[in-house]
């Protein structure tokens, strides 16, 4: 997909380095890239992920898998062999300077309408926000952030922080008995720059990572004993 340079988006981006993007504008930008045929089945996906055993080691629960694509500025995606995730300390202090090995995202998912539609979308907006980066690396996260009466979720729990890549994107794709969970932006020096919450499926935040910090707070459940989640894609891009 080819995104105009005067595109909203990216006046965002290039001004601000993060926009904001309700469902009722990310679903059509979306479609423009390719079909969401699979989204129920996508969605349906996150109900199969595993612990997250590096954050359990701290103290912390949260579920994931995880996947690495290659992409080039003229459209072209392919899945990478599985392989870990990494994150040098200075930009995770809780689990940086190590390689984390998740469960990979199901080969029907990765292969899906949906994946290959989003990431389409991200990859012609990126492209055109970085004309001179030929070649990216593409990075996949699903996570479930799980809440109870007692137990806070932690959708980002090394803070505000930033990911160590050019791009990222924040989809939500499931809320259930959640409150609160607010994105955060703030400039490196903790400024303040913007907040929204993502409520709806398609909500999402853009975000161009070495010029702004982002986080998102605690989720805790509307109906204490009922179960809670908050399903999030991630995908980040960083140039080879």
């Amino acid at each position: 997909m080819s995104i105009p340079p005067n595109a909203p988006l990216s006046d965002a981006m290039q001004r601000d380095g993060f926009c904001f993007v309700t469902a009722d504008i990310m679903q059509p930008l979306l479609q423009s890239a390719g079909t969401l045929s699979d989204w129920t089945r996508f969605a349906e996906s996150w109900n199969r992920l595993g612990p997250d055993p590096y954050l359990a080691a701290k103290g912390r629960f949260r579920r994931r898998r995880h996947a690495t694509f290659s992409a080039d500025a003229h459209g072209a995606l392919a899945l990478a062999p599985h392989q870990p995730h990494f994150q040098a300390l200075q930009y995770n202090t809780l689990q940086g300077d190590i390689e984390r090995w998740f469960e990979p995202i199901e080969a029907s998912i990765a292969d899906g309408d949906s994946l290959r539609t989003i990431l389409a979308f991200c990859n012609g907006l990126f492209s055109s926000l970085a004309p001179a980066v030929a070649q990216w690396h593409v990075e996949v996260h699903q996570f479930r952030i799980e809440a109870s009466a007692d137990a806070a979720g932690e959708p980002t729990p090394e803070g505000s922080h930033r990911d160590g890549v050019d791009f990222v994107l924040v989809l939500l794709v499931d809320r259930h008995n959640i409150a609160s969970g607010t994105t955060t932006i703030h400039t490196p020096d903790g400024k303040p720059l913007g907040d929204f919450t993502l409520t709806h499926p398609f909500d999402a935040a853009l975000i161009h990572d070495p010029r702004v910090f982002h986080g998102v707070t605690a989720v805790t459940p509307l109906v204490a004993g009922e179960a809670a989640h908050r399903d999030v894609l991630v995908v980040t891009f960083r140039a080879r």
